[in-house]
């Protein structure tokens, strides 16, 4: 399978890489392939190898049970231009719980690899962090992607060709940054357009989204932007607990902090919210940072 031709409209290709193939040859494990999207620098998007596993994961459960969290570790670049193998593995099922572990291959060799846990709806106590107060509605933040005008038709396919809209609440680092270290951010999101009501597409949707923007506190922490010559950052791991259920075709807020940063690692944290204020979940990712040296 081959990656979306990029002039397909982005979120049309988002719902066809999260609808797997059943290839129903299961021994002890289960095996489902996706497609992978077409990506400017022809890596898969770490947040698309995180939804589909997470699709193959659910598959094998009745849909009352429902994904809670996940840990997985980023093993290898992804081939964007290839399609994905998942294989899944059920650990566990018990009265309330189950637990899957899933692994995506390209050419047979393992990208990802995650272990989810999953549970039917629950009474039980209920509390959470509040959203942080006066933060700007999304309507009244700029639009980067207006200001792409007469920017190189690939650079510019980088922001455009994303199923998801983004409004930076502090001043996105693409191209510069102030002078002010800063290890946090905050982040609205939402897909182009409608999302259908399964709420299983929008949990799936929302992982796809949480490897979105959550590396830039700890480039903020160092002044650094992205368009950085020498730059190096690949996600390491991404671990994500579900809390309650929102849509993510509204926009959402993405709360974000860095904790730390050393030995070429930085960790970040983050705390994705419904625009009336609901916690819907919570999320931690450490990366590779490294810049080349000036000289």
């Amino acid at each position: 399978m081959s990656g979306d031709a990029p002039d397909r409209d982005p979120v049309e290709s988002l719902l066809e890489v999260l609808d797997l193939d059943d290839t129903r040859a299961r021994t002890s494990e289960d095996i489902f392939t996706g497609v992978s999207q077409a990506m400017p620098m022809g890596r898969v998007y770490g947040g698309q190898v995180l939804a589909q596993s997470l699709v193959a994961a659910s598959r094998t459960l009745p849909p009352e049970r429902i994904p809670h969290s996940m840990h997985g570790y980023f093993l290898r670049p992804g081939d964007a231009s290839q399609g994905i193998t998942f294989s899944v593995d059920r650990i566990h099922d018990g009265r309330s719980f189950s637990t899957r572990r899933t692994q995506a291959f390209q050419q047979g060799v393992p990208i990802f690899s995650m272990i989810s846990s999953f549970q039917d709806e629950d009474p039980g106590f209920d509390h959470q962090f509040p959203m942080p107060e006066a933060i700007p509605a999304p309507e009244s933040l700029p639009d980067f992607e207006a200001s792409l005008e007469g920017v190189h038709p690939t650079t510019k396919r980088i922001f455009t060709d994303r199923p998801v809209e983004l409004r930076h609440v502090q001043a996105p680092i693409f191209l510069s940054v102030d002078d002010t270290p800063r290890p946090h951010q905050a982040v609205w999101m939402r897909t182009r357009r409608p999302l259908p009501d399964d709420p299983a597409v929008h949990r799936a949707t929302l992982a796809y989204l949480s490897d979105m923007t959550i590396q830039e506190p700890i480039l903020r922490a160092h002044r650094l932007t992205w368009a950085k010559p020498g730059l190096k950052v690949a996600s390491l791991d991404h671990a994500m607990w579900w809390h309650r259920f929102g849509r993510v075709d509204e926009w959402i807020l993405y709360v974000q902090e860095s904790p730390s940063a050393r030995g070429g690692r930085g960790l970040a944290n983050g705390r994705i919210y419904s625009r009336d204020g609901a916690l819907l979940a919570s999320v931690a990712q450490e990366i590779m940072v490294r810049v080349a040296d000036d000289r």
